[in-house]
């Protein structure tokens, strides 16, 4: 029951904390944001319909066109006055049907430039409204996008795990993340949640680190990484001030893992924990 309770935990901790008043302010500028795309849309899509609505008139005149030169050399009734004024008027509307062709592809282009500058401005600001970390992620991100995937998960693996030992923590994350989303059953995605872990550890995010350790305990309690997922777990606790839980992984790690070279770090933890519980004063004695 205490085992489930501690793996339940990081799940309820790792919840997104954002201060309220930005908050607000980035949902009232998203609306302002969104309101606008939709109106792009909406003249984008009805300057398209004008478009479609235009070509088949096109079409017809150049058949009409095409129609009447075929029928010169039959035209002997009609003076080739009347026969030269057909095709003036003729031509003379195709040439307009074109420039209004012409407007309407030109339309278009700006509106879908508009709307792709709307959508990078909303990115823009989303990522400013979140901080110096939500550009970092950005950035690693797009760092990530640029690098040849092996499509072998072990090597997949390596290359996140490569990065992370490099020191390129926010581009390992973004690969961790994806190997998970590719192979989100298989053994090695044990050794991805932990390695996941570790680059928020490394940063000191001890909340989103707990939540994936918890999910190593939860769903692969016989992987190899998992003593040491305790382990880390009992750390982050510690730096939350949760003494009691970090105690708790501690005794989970030792008790479930006791020949792991990890429950050996726990056990000395245990021991310095006890030693320093003796010491210190009763509550009630004299000073």
């Amino acid at each position: 029951m205490r085992r489930l309770a501690l793996i339940a935990l990081p799940l309820v901790l790792s919840g997104c904390f954002y201060p309220a008043d930005r908050g607000r302010a980035l949902e009232t500028r998203l609306e302002k944001l969104d309101a606008t795309q939709a109106q792009l849309q909406a003249e984008l899509k009805q300057t398209r319909e004008q478009l479609d609505a235009t070509l088949p008139k096109i079409d017809a005149k150049i058949a009409e066109v095409s129609k009447a030169l075929q029928s010169l050399d039959t035209a002997s009734r009609r003076s080739g006055a009347d026969i030269g004024i057909q095709l003036q008027k003729t031509v003379e509307d195709l040439a307009q049907l074109r420039g209004q062709v012409e407007t309407y592809l030109y339309k278009i282009g700006e509106l879908e430039g508009a709307l792709s500058k709307t959508s990078a401005e909303t990115e823009k600001r989303l990522l400013a409204l979140k901080g110096d970390e939500a550009l970092k992620e950005a950035e690693a991100k797009k760092k990530a996008e640029e690098l040849k995937r092996p499509t072998d998960k072990k090597e997949f693996l390596a290359l996140a795990q490569e990065k992370a030992k490099g020191g390129d923590v926010a581009v390992a994350r973004q690969l961790y993340s994806e190997f998970l989303k590719k192979w989100p059953k298989d053994a090695l995605a044990s050794d991805a949640h932990f390695g996941l872990g570790e680059t928020y550890f490394s940063e000191d995010k001890c909340r989103e680190a707990l939540f994936e350790y918890g999910k190593l305990l939860q769903e692969y309690p016989k992987a190899d990484s998992t003593p040491d997922a305790y382990l880390r777990s009992s750390e982050c606790f510690k730096k939350l001030k949760m003494q009691e839980e970090s105690r708790l992984a501690l005794e989970e790690l030792v008790k479930g893992y006791p020949k792991s070279e990890a429950a050996k770090t726990a056990k000395a933890r245990l021991a310095e924990l006890d030693k320093a519980k003796k010491a210190e004063p009763k509550k009630g004695g004299k000073k």
